[in-house]
């Protein structure tokens, strides 16, 4: 900031941002003002990829038809429309990486300077963004490169990238560091724990923190549609039994968690999916007075509740809170202290070609 250089007012939360409609938060507003102009609060960022969130990117593949062209536009499209990332069908949105090209002096920076890389931490369905171009997506990752500018407000967490991992890497980790650090919190030793939708990026974070939690007098029970995601769970020795089964069988998915816990149930059930109909299954592999916690944003949280009401079960249900104190520290740790987890992030996030992408 130069000396005669002012800045607007911003607000800690971002409300003078909100376009649509007026009074209230960024997050379920229909639109933000997106113009890559600080104000006094804020962190203007150059965002370099975006990291759509699991169930919004598999939604969007399937209305596209799994074409990468119509992926694209449909991402330019809404940001176009809402001025962020956020997805009108499952509500939902991801995260970014970029490098800070200005901070507000109001900013509470924790000692940033321009041209930095960073990952922010919030949602981008509350992110103002503008993009120029989308270059490139990932029909694998969920990853997308793209050239804009975003805003982070006074209240938004971030993390510097790390620089012993690959950026596609930390990008992934980060996107769904809450739920490894709500895992850690929630497991206690002894327990029967099962992770629905283990197969993926924060299906496998989860599984390493519930087998560390439980130690060896628990038991960890993973569950997972494809067969191919199973095998590598074994190979990781994440759990102590592995599962294939579709999480949106309910039946299906309680009679085969009751032969593995001999009726008893699972004391935490962590749910991880990235489709819809899976709220059912959740519930009833846990036992009376155990936890579910619901990570995965294709969640409908009336049919949690309303179905635990329905089939006379007393569990816990938590919301899948993406933030904890500590909660990118931990995730991107958790790479370090196993080396055969972070190969399996390396081969799936930063291989140099992947197909299909354009």
């Amino acid at each position: 900031m130069t000396a005669c250089q002012s800045y607007p007012k911003g607000h800690r939360y971002g409300l003078h941002r909100v376009l649509e409609p007026k009074g209230v938060m960024p997050q379920p507003a229909w639109k933000l003002d997106a113009r890559p102009v600080c104000h006094d609060n804020e962190l203007l960022v150059e965002v370099d990829r975006l990291n759509i969130d699991s169930a919004s990117f598999n939604q969007l593949k399937e209305e596209a038809g799994g074409d990468p062209e119509r992926v694209k536009e449909r991402i330019l499209g809404i940001v176009a429309e809402r001025g962020k990332m956020h997805n009108p069908v499952t509500n939902s949105g991801g995260m970014l990486i970029g490098r800070v090209l200005e901070i507000g002096p109001s900013f509470p920076d924790q000692g940033l300077k321009r041209g930095e890389k960073i990952a922010t931490l919030v949602s981008l369905t509350l992110t103002p963004l503008s993009l120029e171009a989308v270059e490139r997506v990932d029909l694998e990752t969920g990853q997308v490169e793209v050239r804009g500018k975003a805003v982070l407000f006074a209240s938004g967490p971030f993390a510097r990238l790390p620089d012993d991992l690959p950026e596609s890497v930390a990008l992934a980790v980060l996107d769904v560091c809450g739920a490894p650090a709500q895992t850690a919190r929630l497991v206690r030793p002894g327990q029967r724990v099962a992770v629905l939708g283990a197969g993926g990026k924060s299906g496998l974070l989860c599984l390493w923190h519930a087998k560390k939690q439980a130690g060896p007098g628990g038991r960890v029970i993973a569950l997972e549609a494809g067969e191919a995601a199973c095998e590598a769970i074994r190979n990781l020795a994440l759990a102590d039994e592995v599962i294939r089964a579709d999480a949106t069988r309910p039946v299906e998915v309680l009679e085969k968690v009751e032969r593995a816990t001999g009726g008893r149930l699972a004391d935490v059930t962590i749910n991880c999916v990235n489709v819809p109909h899976t709220e059912l299954s959740s519930i009833l592999c846990t036992r009376d007075g155990g936890t579910v916690y619901f990570f995965s944003t294709a969640v409908r949280f009336t049919a949690a509740a309303l179905g635990a009401e329905g089939v006379g079960k007393d569990v816990r249900m938590m919301i899948g809170n993406g933030y904890a104190p500590g909660h990118a520290a931990l995730a991107l740790e958790t790479l370090r202290q196993s080396p055969a987890l972070r190969r399996l992030f390396e081969e799936r996030y930063a291989r140099e070609e992947r197909q299909p992408t354009v």
